[in-house]
């Protein structure tokens, strides 16, 4: 670490040491005993800027504090068939570690439908796996490897995705806000997979305008990316889709198999199930508490983000004017 880096989490630190209690609490409660890593995430998230850095964690924490986020993993969505609706709808999982121990979700882009439950429910479900990434998984990679480990990997499966897709940017925009300005640099490489043309033409033009700290992370493979993988991560703990005996989502989508990371029966949604039960039964009522639904405070997208999706946008439409298709087709 540089003698200016150094300086920059000296400086950060002393800002922290002058917040007030509640939000010294909320930090305590995410930072979960490495305050300095994740003062450096922040850092690196605002390009060294100790000022920039000390008012995204500061916006990060009174986030937290308003929507009550440090107790979200005890508050289930329910009933069991509601749950069930957004599992299938919004496909997301862990598949297994890659060889330094870094856990890998794996995401269904192309195949997540999210349209089986109010959009709420889906921005309530994300938030709860990246907490229970943060305070489960991470945690216990790090017991397991003997270091601290605090990012993981992201293998995006494109199998499927459609000009529909479109009719999800607003979500999914929202989505990715929450977790870069929330939960900053916490994917260390995105691997995208099984790429349809209509990606690829896509990709080329917003490839340009991410930042070249977020275009150093996204990697997109040939065909299923079972070769490029199976260099990280051992065969075991490859996302479904990037078998080449069963490449593609749809293989397994929906059907129950244990195997796909993606279902409610996968050993990963098992225990985040059964622990967010638990958390609920552990907390005691509070009056000043909400119950019921979780609905979660979205910020606005930035400048650059709200330009990217107006980019897919304008893209997917001109490929769905060129090909005669209709954005809301299946």
């Amino acid at each position: 670490m540089g003698v200016a880096n150094e300086e920059a989490i000296k400086q950060f630190q002393s800002l922290m040491e002058q917040v007030d209690e509640p939000l010294k609490n909320t930090f305590k409660n995410m930072h979960r005993g490495y305050p300095i890593e994740t003062l450096v995430r922040f850092l690196k998230a605002r390009d060294r800027s100790v000022a920039k850095a000390h008012k995204m964690l500061i916006d990060c924490l009174q986030w937290r504090i308003q929507n009550e986020i440090d107790h979200i993993l005890a508050k289930p969505i329910i009933p069991i068939d509601l749950y069930r609706a957004v599992r299938d709808s919004q496909l997301v999982g862990l598949s297994g570690y890659s060889k330094q121990g870094l856990p890998v979700i794996a995401i269904g882009v192309g195949l997540s439908t999210f349209d089986k439950a109010s959009v709420h429910y889906y921005v309530q479900s994300h938030i709860q796996m990246n907490e229970y990434r943060d305070c489960i998984i991470l945690p216990s990679a790090t017991k397991k490897h003997g270091r601290h480990i605090d990012t993981c990997l992201k293998v995006l499966d494109m199998t499927g995705l459609k000009l529909s897709a479109l009719n999800q940017i607003k979500l999914l925009s929202a989505i990715s806000t929450i977790d870069d300005l929330n939960y900053p640099e916490k994917t260390e490489t995105y691997y995208i997979v099984n790429v349809p043309y209509v990606f690829s033409a896509c990709w080329k033009v917003v490839k340009p305008l991410l930042q070249e700290r977020t275009r150093r992370k996204i990697q997109v493979l040939q065909g299923c990316g079972t070769d490029e993988l199976l260099k990280i991560m051992d065969y075991g703990s490859l996302p479904h889709f990037c078998r080449k005996e069963g490449s593609g989502s749809s293989r397994h989508y929906g059907n129950g198999n244990a195997d796909d990371c993606f279902s409610l029966d996968h050993a990963f949604h098992q225990q985040l199930s059964n622990y967010i039960k638990q958390q609920a039964l552990l907390m005691k009522p509070n009056p000043l508490t909400k119950q019921g639904s979780v609905r979660v405070d979205v910020p606005e997208p930035s400048l650059d983000d709200a330009k990217i999706a107006k980019t897919i946008e304008t893209e997917f439409h001109r490929f769905e004017n060129q090909n005669g298709l209709k954005v809301t087709s299946d």
